[in-house]
């Protein structure tokens, strides 16, 4: 394919966390150019690989982005949507990476950090089971804003909800819903207001209760259409749930976790009194290959 001619012959590995599924290209002296129309090439899931996004591993002290936080964290999560634009951060995408991380011998089970457009993460990787089952991935998400306005609303035809707008890294817009089925198909972003509150496209999560503490979702990500998971949007979830509840942490004192149902799979998010979210789920390695 023409658009990925300026790659052919690099290693690839593909990889999902609940579902959530990257392409990860390892360039760890950061000397490949991925342009949008490659990394939309690759995530093609007719003409490509596919993928939700792809995940350029690089050292951060060889990527001018992340160069500051080289002392901080040895590798640097170059994250990009479908569509080929950058993105902030990628909760399920910080999973696999650190995944990879270890699968490639870079790092071993325990603590680990990387960097990211949102800044440095703290990671901890599990073992794995005695039967080989992958050890489940724990992710420091940060700190949660709720930048407003109260007076937020997303809109799908003919429907509206209030909504919550979070920041996760990257923006969220959490509407409580009675069905999920009310969200439609999600190929296309739906409408949210007032207009100029999302400059750079949000994301979209549709939420309903399933039982104490546990909630289930669907999402619209910006620039990717609707996906199996979303680990930023789960954590923007379950801020919003807790919310919801009356149980800010902030509040009450007491740490609060909330269990979060996507398609794809199962994300456990914790909130902490000093504003702290963590995010525990698996993240797997599928595939290795080298592009033609």
């Amino acid at each position: 394919m023409s658009e990925r001619s300026g790659i052919s012959g690099t290693a690839f590995l593909k990889g999902h966390g609940t579902q959530n599924d990257f392409v990860i290209v390892p360039d760890p002296d950061g000397e490949l150019e991925l342009s949008a129309a490659t990394v939309a090439a690759l995530c093609d899931r007719r003409a490509g690989i596919g993928a939700d996004g792809v995940l350029r591993v690089v050292r951060s002290a060889a990527d001018p982005v992340a160069a500051g936080m080289a002392e901080q964290a040895e590798w640097f999560m170059d994250y990009r949507n479908a569509d080929g634009s950058i993105a902030e951060m990628c909760g399920n995408g910080v999973r696999v990476f650190a995944r990879y991380l270890v699968h490639a011998g870079h790092a071993k089970p325990g603590e680990l950090s990387v960097a990211t457009r949102a800044g440095v993460k703290r990671v901890r990787i599990a073992e794995d089971a005695a039967d080989g089952t992958p050890g489940g991935i724990t992710v420091d998400m940060g700190r949660a804003l709720l930048p407003g306005p109260d007076d937020l609303t997303v809109t799908v035809d003919e429907r509206s909800w209030p909504a919550l707008n979070v920041n996760m890294g990257n923006p969220h817009a959490v509407a409580f819903v009675a069905d999920l089925a009310h969200a439609g198909h999600l190929y296309d972003a739906p409408a949210t207001a007032p207009a100029g509150v999302y400059p750079q496209g949000v994301n979209v999560e549709f939420v309903v209760d399933r039982g104490e503490r546990h909630v289930a979702m669907r999402v619209h990500e910006r620039g990717s259409g609707e996906t199996r998971s979303c680990g930023t949007g789960a954590c923007a979830v379950a801020v919003a749930a807790i919310r919801r509840a009356g149980l800010d942490p902030a509040d009450t004192g007491r740490a609060v976790s909330w269990t979060v149902d996507l398609p794809g799979g199962r994300l456990v998010i914790e909130e902490f009194p000093d504003g702290r979210i963590e995010m525990t789920g698996p993240a797997v390695i599928v595939a290795e290959g080298v592009l033609v």
